[in-house]
């Protein structure tokens, strides 16, 4: 964990001042207790380094007190989405005002989500064809129009984190050398030239892409993993732009995306904090969906101390979802 361990020592007296998130936390309202081996329950909030669970008060408090949060989730998972409403209502009821970004949304769709958000537009089908939904993500909106529902009642900045599709196509099929000497790149104002890669980064990400796509060339895996590169770096930027806009206003930057874009706090988290420039409070809060006949999914996930907290939720309807590999 970056920076956040002063806060599981705190009393439980002043702690229990602070309240409770409700039903979806079914974690002891008690103070942070250590885990036994294997016992592992829906609603558990784990910190991975002492193998604790926090109680909802500790975990509210956190989420309260940092100016980033990272959401990493498995898509299409209803209990995923729950969770990180969960996390919105107690930012807005911590007194500061949240901005949601989701990867399911992209650059090329924010004017339709404005126009959504506004009342400008009112049925669901021209919102999703103003914002790009089939093209850019596809699959079942309704999965997660409750993220969208709950930032249009709140009256809350919605913004779409992931480059454009086809940017994302044409840099796994050319590398980034196609987009920094592309007029697009001037058009979204993506930052290029890229950074130097980040070895930590290339060991992780290079050899996910290995596991998940047996059988390719070097050259290939090396295009894809620059893709991995541009979308990442893409997404940061809107984040640590909109973090600089908004301070010192008592705002609360949401990022949801897939957990593997918070991993080891690499993909996202980590070039925010370079962008940036100066250092932001931020926590990264993996979703797991337990499944309980496989103890080892989570215990791989807290010995690689994979983000500094790992949410224990219901499968979704896809079931397990092994790595690849396995």
């Amino acid at each position: 964990m970056r920076m956040l361990q002063f806060v599981t020592g705190r009393s439980c007296q002043t702690l229990a001042v602070m309240g409770f998130m409700g039903a979806m936390l079914v974690a002891s309202n008690a103070c942070a207790t250590v885990l036994s081996p294997g016992d592992y329950r829906i609603g558990q909030i784990i910190e991975p380094q002492e193998k604790t669970t926090l109680s909802d008060q500790e975990f509210r408090a956190i989420l309260q007190s940092v100016d980033i949060i990272y959401i990493g989730e498995a898509h299409y998972t209803p209990s995923h989405v729950e969770a990180a409403l969960q996390v919105l209502r107690s930012v807005v009821n911590g007194g500061r005002k949240p901005v949601l970004g989701m990867e399911m949304f992209s650059w090329d769709g924010q004017t339709g989500l404005d126009r959504y958000l506004t009342g400008a537009v009112t049925s669901t089908e021209d919102f999703l064809a103003e914002s790009h939904w089939k093209n850019n993500w596809g699959g079942k909106y309704a999965d997660y129009s409750p993220l969208v529902d709950f930032a249009k009642t709140h009256d809350l900045t919605l913004l779409g984190l992931n480059p454009p599709r086809p940017l994302v196509r044409n840099v796994a099929k050319q590398g980034l050398g196609a987009i920094e000497s592309s007029p697009e790149g001037q058009r979204w104002t993506i930052p290029v030239p890229f950074p130097a890669d980040d070895p930590d980064y290339r060991r992780v990400i290079y050899d996910q892409i290995e596991q998940c796509h047996a059988g390719l060339s070097q050259e290939v895996y090396q295009k894809i993993y620059e893709a991995s590169v541009f979308r990442d770096e893409g997404m940061a930027s809107v984040i640590s732009t909109t973090v600089k806009s908004e301070t010192p206003a008592r705002t609360t930057f949401v990022s949801y995306t897939g957990a593997g874009h918070i991993q080891y706090g690499l993909p996202i988290p980590k070039r925010v904090q370079r962008q940036l420039g100066v250092p932001a409070k931020d926590v990264t809060v993996y979703l797991h969906a337990l499944d309980p006949e496989h103890p080892e999914d989570v215990d791989h996930l807290l010995d690689e101390r994979i983000a500094d907290y790992v949410w224990l939720t219901a499968l979704g309807p896809q079931g397990r979802q092994p790595r690849c590999g396995e």
